[in-house]
């Protein structure tokens, strides 16, 4: 789906990203994972054009993207390869607009559609992210984070993407709602082939979506592979700190002892 070689960012003689390279195949899954300031967003919005790199190359479907204006015939047909869903739906949603609107407004974009086919689409789409009609016509302060999240991922699939990147799109859910998101994904992958690119910091959610994960650290790739050799097996020093941090079954947090004597 797409090859990242030597991708590299600077900003005013801070480089945030360097020497990054790795791949997505069609259908894929990849996780690129690594604590706040690792270099995995700057990542992800260089691959999606929102950031332009300083260097190194990005190619999706055999199309390398160099930087410049484009047309917006040339901008549509980016936005049909990939699209990104946000970690905060809410702010990239018109507050003043229904959610199926957002939707019909995303397939009118990419498609010449009769009023009923685009209604017809509309509702295919709510419906394959799981949510009814009646929510269809809400506004988006009538709906909890999940279901923006939900409307997010329509807008996105609208285009009819080749890759979708989730930038830590569960991250501010509760966590039976993560849980429902990624099954969502799942779905998502199994009926229409979407290959994902998926950036968190949550190594459980990257076990239950992905089938390769990359780790970055300070704006570097420090292990990559299978997602159970990485987290399995890891060997950089760096990645073993990362999955010892994550709380074991059965574990509380150590109280201090000024909480303890105060009990």
């Amino acid at each position: 789906m797409f090859d990242v070689r030597n991708l590299r960012k600077e900003y005013g003689g801070f480089i945030a990203v360097d020497d990054v390279t790795f791949s997505l195949p069609e259908r894929g899954s990849l996780a690129i994972v690594g604590e706040s300031g690792s270099g995995k967003t700057t990542t992800a919005r260089m691959i999606a054009g929102l950031e332009t790199p300083s260097g190194g190359h990005v190619v999706v479907a055999g199309d390398e993207r160099r930087p410049g204006r484009l047309s917006s015939r040339e901008r549509l047909a980016r936005g049909r390869q990939i699209q990104m869903v946000f970690q905060d739906p809410y702010s990239s949603l018109d507050r003043r607009q229904r959610v199926c609107d957002a939707v019909a407004e995303a397939v009118g974009l990419h498609r010449r559609l009769r009023t009923d086919q685009l209604r017809a689409r509309v509702d295919e789409l709510f419906d394959m992210v799981g949510m009814d009609h009646r929510q269809a016509r809400s506004m988006p302060k009538e709906l909890s984070g999940g279901q923006r999240q939900r409307v997010a991922i329509a807008r996105a699939l609208a285009a009819e993407p080749r890759a979708l990147i989730m930038d830590e799109a569960i991250a501010a859910l509760d966590v039976s709602i993560q849980a429902q998101i990624l099954g969502l994904l799942a779905q998502i992958r199994a009926e229409t082939g979407t290959a994902l690119l998926f950036i968190t910091h949550d190594l459980g959610a990257v076990r239950h979506i992905c089938d390769d994960v990359l780790v970055m650290r300070a704006g570097r790739v420090v292990e990559s592979g299978p997602v159970t050799t990485v987290l399995d097996d890891p060997q950089d020093p760096y990645t073993q700190r990362l999955i010892a941090s994550i709380p074991k079954p059965g574990w509380k947090p150590r109280r201090r002892a000024s909480e303890a004597a105060a009990v």
